[in-house]
């Protein structure tokens, strides 16, 4: 973790705002984290490691501790097994991490869930058993605890200088404008229900339980942006607010992603409830890092020594399991343990798994089957007060500027029932640089200054509150993660290295969202939890 200090409003930043030296900035000094960098760049250039100074035995070991990870722990829990070890690695929860300030929770990572489908059955079990759903867990509209449930205004859109409310541009569009977006929308709202020559859903979620009806999988042969020229879509708002959803969904644009992936993402959903409207969200606070923290209390109800600190450097396959050889460190100080388990359920990012195994016996070969990682942002503004806000929608829970550079922010008091506004708020602002290739991407995060990526992380929230944004701002938390989540670009549905260690089951299983191609709660929950199974027969 690295800090470095400098004014909010400095000299350079007020360039051609006459007078505002003046004005009382505030002097902060902004945190940059960037879990699990370290760590994986040791892997990478294959660092030095101590000698093993001890050993732990264990009936399955876990490595990982992202929602793959617990939804495996849970599960097994859940059948009241206490022989499994969960070795934490570099971040607790990973992309549902979550900080504070202070008694204010933030997210550091994905920061709302939707209503869970049919399909998601093994979601909807979890929340039930957390507490979300409070009766009806697999009836067609459970039943949810209404302080989860977005309150509104949920969204709003900053366009043409004003806020108008809901993500898709709908102010001042042209008639020809207005009918594609309507086509678009009945489009989807029909593929929804419809189903492939195999009987199954086109589109759901969990993936693989999607039909593999090869008339629709041929969608996964080009891109989202080609797919909608193809169609007839060319409004340039219409463009842009499926852009927008490519880059917030799978971090990247939608002249990269997968056609079949593009339409995935409005067809797939379909979670109802009895007392929530049709489309809208569970969120919380910090995240999903609510959800995760809820898991790891109920494995540790049933399982006290679940967890234990470090982060898997090697795993091996022999006679009688598996060995895992455990980097853990403490300051400056580092020493290694040695695992030996029965079984592995490796819940790591396939990135860093074909780091620490040779994956290619499995039959996924790195060099042809890893898929591309997007890199994130996510910046939290501890806010001493609100900015003022123009005409127009007033401030919502998840708020986007229309050709903005990020994907807009999140008010995490919003779940607050309080009448009057609290005196103090997070926004949280969110940003998939998806603008250069990846790689170069990585390359800039890991060379910029801290005022260099302030600069970028704030522009949404400086686009609309201007210089007065600097004037509320106490603190600044900002995460970077280079390789954040894998994105499905075209092809990936037929990638044969990750269908073959979804099949997998042997010594060492595979849960993690990457093997559904994207990262979100639902499909690393669903790849835990079948692998649970598997340790369970």
């Amino acid at each position: 973790m690295s800090r470095r200090g400098f004014v909010l409003g400095g000299a350079g930043m007020l360039a051609g705002l006459p007078g505002c030296g003046r004005l009382p900035w505030r002097s902060v000094v902004p945190e940059v984290s960037r879990p699990g960098m370290e760590a994986g760049h040791m892997l990478r250039d294959a660092g030095a490691i101590p000698a093993p100074s001890g050993e732990v035995r264990a009936g399955t070991v876990i490595l990982g501790s992202g929602i793959a990870a617990l939804s495996a722990a849970w599960k097994l829990a859940r059948a009241g097994r206490k022989d499994f070890l969960v070795l934490s690695g570099p971040e607790f929860s990973g992309n549902a991490a979550g900080g504070r300030f202070g008694d204010l929770p933030y997210p550091c990572g994905a920061h709302y869930l939707p209503l869970p489908s049919l399909e998601s059955s093994h979601v909807r079990e979890m929340l039930a058993d957390l507490g979300v759903i409070l009766r009806g867990a697999q009836t067609a509209r459970p039943y949810f605890d209404e302080r989860c449930i977005v309150h509104a205004p949920d969204e709003r859109l900053y366009f043409r200088g004003s806020w108008q409310d809901g993500f898709m541009p709908s102010q001042g569009l042209s008639p020809e404008e207005a009918q594609e977006h309507k086509h678009f929308l009945d489009l989807v709202q029909d593929l929804k229900t419809r189903r492939g020559n195999d009987g199954r859903k086109l589109f759901a979620v969990p993936v693989a339980l999607s039909s593999r009806d090869p008339a629709w999988t041929a969608l996964d042969g080009k891109t989202f942006r080609t797919w909608l020229l193809e169609q007839g879509y060319r409004s340039a708002t219409l463009h842009w607010y499926l852009d927008y959803v490519c880059r917030d969904e799978y971090g990247a644009r939608h002249d990269k992603i997968s056609a079949w992936a593009g339409l995935h993402y409005f067809a797939s959903r379909g979670g109802q409830a009895e007392n929530a409207s049709d489309g809208a969200v569970l969120t919380w606070p910090d995240g999903l890092q609510a959800l995760a923290r809820g898991l790891k209390e109920r494995i540790l109800q049933v399982h006290p020594a679940a967890f234990m600190d470090g982060m898997a450097m090697r795993l091996d396959e022999t006679a009688g399991g598996v060995e895992v050889l455990c980097l853990q460190a403490e300051g400056a100080s580092r020493r290694a343990l040695r695992i030996r388990a029965d079984r592995a359920i490796s819940a790591m990012p396939l990135f860093v798994a074909s780091r620490i195994a040779d994956l290619r016996r499995f039959g996924f070969d790195a060099r042809d089957h890893l898929p591309s990682y997007a890199p994130w942002t996510v910046a939290n503004f501890l806010m001493d007060g609100f900015p003022p806000e123009d005409a127009g929608v007033p401030l919502a829970w998840d708020n986007v500027v229309y050709q903005g550079r990020g994907l807009g922010y999140v008010v995490s008091t919003h779940q607050d029932l309080r009448v009057a506004m609290p005196p103090k708020t997070v926004f949280s602002a969110y940003h998939a640089l998806s603008a250069r290739d990846p790689a170069q991407v990585r390359d800039w995060l890991a060379k910029c200054g801290t005022e260099e990526l302030f600069e970028e992380v704030a522009g949404d929230l400086q686009q609309v509150y201007g210089w007065q944004l600097r004037r509320f701002i106490e603190a600044v938390s900002i995460t970077v993660r280079g390789h954040a989540m894998a994105s499905p670009l075209p092809g990936y549905l037929s990638n044969r290295g990750l269908q073959a260690l979804r099949e997998t089951d042997g010594r060492v299983l595979f849960a993690h969202a990457d093997l559904s191609g994207y990262s979100v709660f639902e499909e690393a929950a669903w790849w835990g939890v079948r692998a649970a199974e598997r340790i369970l027969g």
